[in-house]
């Protein structure tokens, strides 16, 4: 059990102009798993590395339950670390590659034989102690990884990207499996993915990164109801949240010829070198297709993903002067055809609103 704690966290690779992780603090919970999120090159698998201690740490520090472990060598930090490519031994079986560890420490055989089987049979590999990695499959191969970290009994676990190697149906099994696996360990996880529906499925928290920088760091719900910029706002959620940077008036943001109104607080904190504008922003599923008569915005339909239990409907419309798309998530008995035109209305205090200069929420 540990705690895990980055202090003004900094790595910045010789030749580039900007760090490859910025200044990051964050603490991270005895027992929690935190997962790592943001688009390529935003620094998540940079910042595990670090807590790995396979990349320098420029500046700042690393907290492992308060030990400073930021000039320690990986083998001295009681981590262990499951990677995106498995890097299982070929020439090992199953039972071999998950004791090999454990045989450089010089464990007895009788504890080692005791660990390696307990992990087994968690992750359910009992048949294929002895065959070797060519044998399985890609989410089997995984299962192994994962069986390696558990039988070291680390105090963190580190994963990076570990499902990116497998097919969709087996990345859904698989993200549950993991997840229901560290709640009945209780280690805690630092877990990257640049899948943000996996991070909101999986993740006690969720620390969102954009250029080395954290952005927000919440519970998932929070990260959805209460993004605290534009980048947040966009990134998480899907289909995305429809974002729009619009002409502020003293009733709110203006849409072609619908308003969505703002308070008094917004309004004036939209005013403040904002230029005149306003960015707000409203989910597909917060908002409804209404009559032309109720005031909605008209769209023309480009598209229409068919889902089964409802549709996403994508569309474009002309806001002063430009062409803006938007989605709109519809329910199954809701009827919309290529090149309809629809009329949108955004639900009553279900939209978000940002300053249009610097994307905060406000």
């Amino acid at each position: 059990m540990a705690t895990v704690t980055y202090s003004q966290a900094s790595r910045h690779y010789p030749g580039t102009d900007r760090p490859a992780v910025d200044k990051l603090d964050l603490e991270i919970r005895d027992g929690e798993f935190l997962v790592l999120v943001g688009p390529s090159g935003c620094g998540k698998s940079t910042s595990l590395r670090m807590l790995a201690g396979l990349e320098d740490v420029d500046n700042g520090a690393i907290y492992i339950n308060e030990r400073d472990v930021t000039n320690l060598p990986p083998k001295s930090r009681d981590i262990a670390m499951v990677f995106q490519n498995y890097a299982l031994y070929p020439h090992m079986t199953v039972y071999e590659n998950m004791a090999f560890a454990l045989k450089l420490r010089k464990t007895p055989k009788s504890e080692i034989d005791v660990r390696v089987k307990k992990a087994a049979a968690m992750l359910q590999l009992e048949d294929y102690l002895s065959r070797k990695p060519k044998a399985l499959s890609g989410g089997q191969r995984q299962r192994v990884a994962m069986g390696r970290a558990i039988v070291r009994e680390p105090q963190v676990f580190l994963m990076d990207e570990p499902l990116s190697n497998l097919d969709a149906k087996l990345r859904v099994q698989t993200r549950s499996q993991i997840a229901t696996l560290q709640s009945q360990l209780g280690i805690t996880t630092v877990y990257v993915t640049h899948d943000q529906v996996e991070a909101m499925t999986m993740g006690h928290r969720v620390a969102v990164l954009l250029d080395g920088v954290l952005q927000q760091c919440d519970t998932p719900r929070a990260l959805y109801d209460t993004p605290a910029n534009v980048f947040v706002a966009g990134f998480i959620g899907s289909p995305a949240m429809n974002i729009k940077t619009v002409t502020l008036s003293d009733d709110g943001g203006i849409f072609g010829q619908m308003v969505l109104p703002l308070t008094r607080d917004q309004i004036a904190k939209a005013r403040e070198g904002g230029d005149g504008k306003v960015t707000v922003g409203f989910r597909p599923e917060d908002c409804q297709l209404v009559s032309a008569s109720e005031g909605g915005m008209p769209i023309v339909v480009d598209l229409v993903e068919d889902l089964g239990s409802g549709a996403n409907v994508y569309g474009h419309t002309a806001i002063n002067g430009s062409e803006e798309r938007f989605v709109v998530a519809t329910e199954r008995r809701t009827s919309v055809n290529l090149g309809d035109t629809v009329f949108v209305k955004p639900r009553t205090d279900h939209h978000h609103a940002f300053h249009a200069t610097s994307g905060v929420r406000i």
